[in-house]
């Protein structure tokens, strides 16, 4: 299995990348305090990334109160902070080398629709349709067939549409297994990790109205800034196996890996920005310091 690394010679360039869509909790102080340690430890730069792409979700103020907290907790970023909003060029540029590579392809289907076409296939087999690794179907429709003229009118006329990676033809361009290395909280390499794009099935890279997508903007990003460890929650394990596809078909290098343990809620379920009782703002109201909050998550 051969496994990617970033050139030895390159100073260690980390960072933290959340999106202002609601306050910040104890779920986003670790993995932020992860980052800070791992750069202590190889010495090496520490950066803020806001990943603002959604703006219909995001929010000026939820910018401003993140930074506010992110201060509060003693976190020290080199500045200015990238915005991810304000280099969707940088995405879209990506995106066309895909396209030309033959590995794109325009989707009509609302998300209602693809919820009636899994079912409907479920009704005719009696079992379960296939699901990427977060619990969704993977993409039955018939986007991938759609004779090409045919989509290019339906895109003039202004239909939404979501432009998707056609899975099967990425594959095939590759000429040996992908994989990532996983690393320690110090950077210290694990394990290497097989890595399974094809459980995730025809993703989508941009929506019409984003230009982008996760997927795509985050490996973008995380190249053109140098990154070169990428310290993140365990919900996002599988997708770097699509992250590790993107960086291989565009020649981006992979930077190592290490997907940390989550802060869970009195349910046992990972927080979210709707569980305010474990949210900055909350504990600092309630006389919580900085101090307390480091010591809770073990820093």
């Amino acid at each position: 299995m051969t496994v990617a690394h970033p050139p030895p010679a390159r100073q260690p360039v980390l960072r933290f990348a959340p999106s202002p869509n609601g306050l910040l909790h104890l779920g986003h102080a670790l993995s932020a305090l992860e980052n800070e340690r791992m750069a202590a430890a190889l010495g090496g730069r520490l950066l803020l990334r806001i990943e603002d792409i959604d703006q219909t979700r995001c929010r000026p103020e939820h910018e401003v109160a993140m930074i506010a907290d992110l201060a509060w907790l003693g976190l020290a970023f080199e500045t200015p902070y990238r915005r991810q909003s304000e280099h969707l060029a940088d995405h879209r540029a990506l995106l066309a080398r895909l396209a030309a590579m033959g590995l794109v392809y325009p989707a009509f289907e609302s998300r209602g629709e693809l919820k009636a076409v899994a079912a409907a296939a479920a009704a005719a087999t009696g079992q379960p349709v296939a699901t990427d690794p977060d619990g969704a179907p993977l993409y039955l429709g018939r986007g991938r067939d759609l004779p090409a003229d045919a989509a290019a009118a339906r895109i003039a006329a202004g239909e939404p549409h979501a432009l998707r990676l056609d899975m099967g033809a990425a594959l095939a361009r590759l000429d040996q297994p992908l994989a990532w290395t996983e690393v320690d909280a110090a950077g210290v390499p694990l394990r290497g990790v097989t890595a399974h794009p094809q459980r995730w099935g025809d993703v989508v890279l941009a929506r019409k109205d984003l230009g982008t997508s996760y997927h795509l903007a985050v490996v973008a990003d995380d190249a053109l800034q140098g990154v070169t460890h990428v310290v993140r929650g365990a919900d996002l394990f599988e997708a770097t196996a699509v992250h590790r596809l993107l960086q291989e078909l565009l020649g981006l290098p992979a930077p190592l890996y290490r997907h940390h343990a989550l802060v869970l809620g009195a349910d046992g379920k990972k927080l979210s920005k709707s569980d305010q009782a474990e949210g900055f703002r909350a504990l600092r109201q309630a006389g919580v310091g900085a101090a307390e909050v480091r010591a809770r998550l073990g820093f």
